[in-house]
């Protein structure tokens, strides 16, 4: 999937391309840098699918917390989200999400400090769709700003 500016829907309901911010190469823990975008709201706002694609798997991380993959239909563009409060009742693994659905809610799980409610999303292209966690990352930042 060639993504193009304006093709993806911000993923946290309310929140406006004015209001994003690049937190794409800012520096993490043990020398890591983010590769993705942090959206801020607040906790238990409703976070939706950025495109369509087929949730591939609904997981618990430390880093992370509660978190979704979903799969576009290229099978080659993974989308991220991170730090859920909660899933939402319909996203199971396997099931097609609508862009635009909600999938879950913005929450503080995983290692963020409780109250530091966002959401990470992240995209990466994969060459294996079965090795979904393990791709070259991409800024979604000028996507959803263009």
């Amino acid at each position: 999937m060639l993504i193009k500016p304006d093709a993806l829907t911000i993923s946290v309901a309310g929140v406006r391309p004015e209001q994003l911010r690049d937190t794409y190469n800012e520096a993490r823990s043990e020398g890591r840098t983010h590769n993705a975008l942090d959206i801020m709201a607040s906790c238990g706002t409703p976070t939706v699918a950025a495109t369509a694609g087929k949730i591939i798997k609904l997981f618990q991380s430390a880093r992370g917390g509660s978190t979704i993959y979903q799969l576009c239909a290229d099978n080659r563009t993974v989308f991220y989200y991170a730090h859920l409060a909660r899933y939402a009742d319909g996203p199971t693994e396997g099931r097609l999400a609508q862009q635009g659905e909600v999938i879950g809610y913005v929450g503080d799980t995983g290692n963020l400090v409780p109250g530091g409610c966002h959401l990470h999303f992240a995209i990466w292209t994969v060459t294996d769709p079965k090795r979904y966690w393990n791709g070259k990352s991409i800024n979604s930042y000028p996507l959803l700003r263009p």
